[in-house]
């Protein structure tokens, strides 16, 4: 009975480090964000900034841009260095239907944060995620996840 779970397991084991070594099996999914930077460009109904100067260890995970009735947004997710999640929403929708669908509708400004002459709002969002909103007369950005203040206030820095 043991020989015959062994010869069941064996070839599990096998593929399973075949899967993580040679397959990349743990390493996310990155994907190219100018081609939804470029259609929410060509919408022109918000100027778009994408952000530079983040380092070669942050990973764009997914790019979305989308129009509605209600207005456009483009989403840009990343992985930051440490392994967390974390949003960078831009978009024209009133930021009164916004805010409690991106974070929640018990959301609650926490206080300014002066980032390169920009005043960003610091908000609690969902479960153990913050939020980083600016607000802009034609747009409003949201940078929200679970990653440190720090890595949240870096990606707001590289938003110009």
């Amino acid at each position: 009975m043991a020989i015959s779970l062994l010869v069941l397991l064996v070839p599990i084991a096998l593929l399973l480090a075949f899967y993580r070594g040679f397959l990349g099996g743990e390493e996310p999914t990155t994907v190219d964000p100018a081609p939804a930077v470029e259609q929410a460009r060509a919408a022109n109904v918000f100027p778009v900034a994408e952000p530079s100067g983040l380092g070669s260890d942050w990973q764009t995970i997914t790019a979305r841009f989308q129009q509605t009735e209600q207005g456009a947004s483009l989403r840009l997710g990343y992985l930051t260095p440490e392994g967390r999640g974390v949003q960078l929403v831009q978009s024209n929708v009133p930021v009164e239907r916004l805010l409690p669908q991106e974070l929640t509708d018990q959301s609650q400004p926490q206080g300014a944060l002066d980032l390169e002459g920009r005043s960003w709002q610091r908000y609690t969002a969902r479960g153990n995620e913050r939020a980083l909103v600016l607000l802009e007369p034609a747009r409003t950005v949201i940078v929200v996840g679970d990653a440190t203040e720090n890595e949240l206030r870096e990606l707001a820095d590289s938003v110009r």
